[in-house]
């Protein structure tokens, strides 16, 4: 091989490369700056092939993102017009509409770029829940505050060639402390609630036992006082009997009760009387008593028939008769 076909072999390799080296391919997704000396000469837009110089020295290529993207933000801590604090947990999604803002402003970091999105989106979100109640996030009231807080970024991110889209707010949730403090408060309401009903449940127990202990002593007291009305009607019934049999016979009705004190004080129940013969007691066991009861006829002997005349024959016809 000749000298001179190492000179054509060198020179297509370096007119290979400084052809691809001024060539530069950008999809729908994506926006090129050209960068002449580190100024920037153009912005490319369009999808497709594009070419610079040769080589990186002179103009060089930075590939900026052209699609909407979505950066998050966690645990940012509020303040609410009551003095009480909660978390916040929000997204945004921006899109780079002024790549040339964005390369002078952030030098094309989109890193560089979602730290100050961070900041101001946080500041706002702050200011947005500063000047409502923490009911509000849960409300209607939630989605103009997502817009406001969309409208104090916005300004702040054209600045720096971002278009803010959309902002989101994910979560409004109470802090450790607030959430402890929620929870005691709401135990004691339901503590006393709960002691409330039991009162009224032992108001109302102690009513009814009363009603019922009321109820119970109206109806023993009259249940009483009918038994007193039928024992008193029966001992005037009895007495009544008492004191016909004693108007019919006061003999033998003292003799009757007589024997009813005798049967009811002599049973055998171990009692031992000490009395005088002479006592009143024992007017019935003398002599001279029980003859009294001697012709006092035997109800269980048969009952003796006066003898029946035999007749005698009819007189003679013109006799008179005895009669």
């Amino acid at each position: 091989m000749g000298n001179r076909a190492i000179i054509s072999i060198v020179v297509a390799i370096v007119a290979i490369y400084l052809f691809f080296s001024s060539i530069f391919v950008i999809n729908e997704r994506q926006q090129a700056i050209v960068l002449r000396f580190g100024e920037i000469t153009r912005v490319v837009q369009e999808p497709g092939i594009n070419f610079k110089l040769p080589t990186d020295i002179v103009e060089s290529v930075q590939i900026i993102e052209d699609r909407k993207m979505r950066y998050e933000l966690e645990d940012i801590r509020v303040q609410v017009s009551g003095g009480k604090f909660y978390e916040v947990d929000a997204f945004i999604i921006y899109q780079i509409v002024d790549a040339q803002k964005f390369r002078e402003a952030v030098f094309g970091s989109i890193a560089t770029a979602e730290q100050r999105i961070d900041t101001r989106l946080e500041s706002a979100l702050r200011r947005v829940y500063g000047l409502r109640r923490f009911e509000d996030a849960l409300s209607e009231e939630r989605t103009s505050m997502m817009r406001e807080a969309a409208a104090l970024i916005r300004t702040e991110t054209e600045e720096i060639g971002i278009e803010v889209v959309d902002v989101r707010i994910t979560r409004t949730d109470l802090t450790t402390e607030v959430s402890q403090q929620t929870f005691d408060r709401m135990k004691a309401e339901r503590l006393a609630e709960a002691a409330r009903l039991r009162a009224r449940g032992q108001e109302l127990a102690q009513t009814l036992r009363a009603q019922a202990n009321r109820q119970a002593v109206e109806i023993v007291a009259t249940a009483q006082r009918d038994a007193d009305i039928l024992r008193g009607e029966g001992e005037a019934e009895r007495n009544n009997i008492f004191a016909e049999a004693f108007n019919q016979d006061p003999e033998f009705f003292e003799f009757y009760r007589s024997m009813q004190s005798y049967r009811l004080a002599l049973e055998d129940n171990g009692t031992t009387m000490v009395l005088s013969p002479d006592s009143e007691f024992f007017q019935y066991f003398s002599s001279d008593s029980v003859g009294e009861f001697e012709n006092v006829p035997d109800a269980s002997a048969p009952a003796q028939t006066a003898p029946v005349a035999e007749p005698t024959s009819a007189p003679a016809e013109g006799q008179p008769s005895d009669q």
